[in-house]
């Protein structure tokens, strides 16, 4: 990969054996949209982080941010837990292949775990926080006028997102509708409720109504 398919606004992915692993790794495993988004999600987590003055592991936040839609693949989609553990857990056998520290290792499985569970991953470690705060801000806009137009614009000129709106939300689709019952009081739900007809999300208030308590 050329320097000038690693860096953009100020942004370079590391020059590492194990990030550049991670990027053959995820071009095999997933399609064109997830890899431009996961790859916009370190460049827009780095951006983030950088305006918050944080200091983190570009190597970590790399192979998050690589990572962490990989359990939306079919290979996973009768593992009948959520998506976010199944990417989490992918992450880890393959830092664990190339001997990774394992505070390092639990970062990163974190960081995936997490990035879907708004209001938790930004009081954790910086690597943490920032894969969700890539993926918040690539996919939902959250934060948008915090990176210059000129940053956005030489990532997304890097990292193309063509229909992504609609896109991202068919892969969500595809990813969960096979296991509904791991929607269960979080986002996701909201996309099987759109887009899968007869889906009936969770409710927690029945749930705690209807168990085998007495009272």
């Amino acid at each position: 990969m050329t320097i000038s398919e690693r860096s953009a606004a100020g942004v370079t992915v590391p020059d590492t054996k194990l990030a550049a692993e991670a990027t053959e790794l995820i071009r095999d495993v997933t399609d064109e949209l997830i890899y431009h988004h996961s790859r916009r999600v370190y460049w827009f987590g780095s951006l983030q982080g950088r305006a918050r003055g944080l200091s983190w592991d570009p190597e970590l936040l790399y192979i998050g941010a690589m990572f962490h839609d990989v359990g939306l693949g079919e290979a996973h989609r009768g593992s009948g837990r959520r998506f976010e553990v199944d990417g989490a857990d992918e992450a880890r056998r393959f830092l664990r292949r190339h001997g990774v520290p394992e505070d390092s290792v639990r970062r990163v499985w974190t960081a995936i775990a997490l990035h879907t569970t708004p209001g938790i991953p930004e009081y954790l470690e910086p690597e943490v926080a920032l894969v969700t705060a890539g993926v918040e801000y690539d996919v939902l806009g959250i934060g948008y006028d915090s990176i210059s137009d000129a940053d956005r614009a030489a990532v997304v000129a890097l990292h193309p997102r063509p229909d992504f709106k609609r896109r991202i939300l068919r892969a969500f689709t595809e990813g969960v509708a096979p296991r509904p019952e791991t929607t269960f009081g979080n986002v996701k739900a909201d996309v099987l409720a759109h887009y899968v007809p007869g889906f009936t999300r969770g409710d927690f208030v029945t749930t705690i109504l209807e168990s085998p308590w007495s009272e």
